[in-house]
């Protein structure tokens, strides 16, 4: 690469001259971002930074915008590695700049492999193409990302409650044009007691190697779909705060995103797919928080682009998620077969909600992935005590998710009266209703259905079918009361039950 010009404290020139005949000499389309200039030529984009000093951002010096050219191809080669290529100088006097060549770099650039428009997420979501399966892949991929990141230092100050107080304030206040008297001082008075309330706990998950170095601009037009794979670009670069964070803030961005624009059955189906794959119940309690926040970014971005339609909507929903709903709980119940995942998928889509699935979290319990074959791995974790960690480990991640506002899905069999007893003691503790989904279906059925299943976290066959129906112990009239029946043909292609509507006694 070519050594940089002698002073680099000073522009070579005006840095969107500079731009323009680059876009000329390469025939590119030049699109102007508030700190960034990009050049669609051909196959490859181009990206060059502005030569700009702001609160958040310092492209001040050439040395200083290589240094985030080079951040930008290192951070984002982590979630999109065919996407970014190198970084190139720009040389050759400013009226007529050329990639590379011989003399003193005059500017830097990413360069990236140009991906076809229709893409992102945000243009697949406008355009209904934003499918259930690229939602999984998505959860896949940040769920891998996530756990793969590199952890903060205990003592590296990042995400204290007084940065993120500071962060919620400045986020309102660019937002606070759009909103009322009344809707910006509830909106402060909320986040000024959550900041208080959170603080031990975002202090907990910093000591406990939650606060990774991760994307922090997971909005739906920075990921997209390439060749059918998944990606995520444009992460930050150039604020190690803004990026060193809890990976809930992480998630929370699309997750708030999706919400935003409509698709809450698509917000969670992500939400919860992500926490199947990296097990992160424990930061539950700071979602809520971290979903206002972004919200509030967003809307602040859209004002400042003179979008005051779409900012209004982030605003909305800033608002929606912190005016939220008391939690409820909902039992699955029924055998092996019946359709209780299916179902408590649609319910999660269409109301809203955290579902435990005690398939997943008994695996988890033994050091395995949601897929893994215990008996391969020479485990018995369906016996007795196994299955009774599996129903505390439930309760314990219900009773911090109801405690923190979200409704909740227990998805297991609970074919035993104690176990629906602890689940309804639960619902009382939190003071939430509650409610049981019974699935069944004609046993010739289940036995077909258990044949056939491939690739599911549950390893039930028709021994364990055999078994569950000898020992099952069948409602109480009391719990009926408590009951709604979904049988499975039903289940498969009906709406979803509603959420709970009795009382917490």
């Amino acid at each position: 690469m070519s050594a940089d010009r002698a002073d680099p404290c000073e522009p070579p020139a005006d840095g969107g001259a500079l731009a323009r005949a680059l876009a000329a000499r390469l025939g590119a389309t030049l699109i102007e971002t508030h700190i960034s200039w990009v050049l669609l030529a051909g196959e490859h984009a181009f990206k060059l930074k502005k030569p700009l000093r702001l609160p958040f951002v310092d492209y001040g010096t050439l040395a200083a915008r290589r240094h985030c050219c080079e951040q930008e191809l290192r951070l984002n080669r982590r979630l999109a590695p065919s996407l970014y290529l190198d970084v190139v100088a720009i040389t050759g006097p400013c009226e007529a700049p050329v990639i590379g060549g011989e003399g003193p770099a005059i500017e830097y650039a990413v360069r990236m492999r140009r991906f076809p428009e229709g893409a992102l997420f945000s243009e697949r979501l406008a355009a209904q193409r934003l499918g259930e399966a690229e939602i999984d892949a998505c959860a896949a991929l940040l769920a891998r990302f996530h756990r793969q990141a590199p952890v903060a230092r205990a003592d590296s100050g990042f995400v204290s409650a007084a940065h993120r107080a500071a962060l919620a304030s400045a986020a309102l206040e660019g937002a606070a044009p759009l909103a009322s008297a009344e809707e910006a001082g509830w909106l402060a008075r909320w986040l000024r007691g959550q900041a208080q309330r959170l603080a031990p706990h975002w202090a907990e998950r910093l000591a406990g190697g939650h606060v990774r170095e991760c994307h922090g601009d997971l909005h739906l037009a920075n990921l997209i779909v390439v060749a059918g794979e998944v990606s995520a670009f444009d992460g930050i670069e150039f604020d190690p705060a803004l990026r060193w964070i809890d990976v809930i803030d992480d998630i929370a961005f699309p997750v708030m995103d999706l919400h935003a624009q409509g698709r809450g059955d698509l917000a969670f189906r992500l939400l919860n797919a992500w926490l199947d794959a990296s097990g992160e119940h424990a930061g539950l309690p700071g979602l809520r928080h971290a979903l206002v926040y972004r919200a509030l970014v967003r809307a602040q971005v859209e004002r400042l682009r003179g979008c005051n339609g779409p900012a209004r909507r982030y605003l909305d929903a800033a608002l929606r998620w912190a005016r939220h709903a008391p939690p409820w709980l909902a039992l699955m119940h029924g055998l092996p077969g019946s359709g209780k995942s299916f179902v408590s998928q649609q319910v999660l889509q269409a109301q809203g909600a955290i579902r435990l699935r005690s398939d997943v979290e008994r695996k988890r319990l033994f050091g395995l992935q949601a897929t893994e074959d215990s008996r391969a791995s020479g485990l018995d974790i369906y016996g007795g005590e196994a299955t009774r960690r599996t129903y505390d480990r439930l309760f314990a991640l219900a009773g911090a998710a109801l405690g923190a506002g979200w409704p909740v899905i227990l998805d297991a069999a609970f074919l035993r009266r104690h176990e629906r007893e602890a689940a309804a003691a639960l619902a009382r503790q939190a003071h939430a209703p509650w409610r049981i989904v019974h699935c069944e279906a004609a046993p010739e059925v289940l036995r077909a259905r258990l044949r056939a299943r491939r690739g599911d976290a549950s390893e039930a066959d028709e021994g364990t079918l055999r078994v569950l129906q000898a020992a099952q112990e069948p409602l109480t009239p009391q719990e009926w009361l408590r009951t709604e029946v979904v049988p499975l043909a039903m289940g498969l292609g009906a709406a979803a039950p509603g959420a709970p509507v009795a009382s917490a006694t």
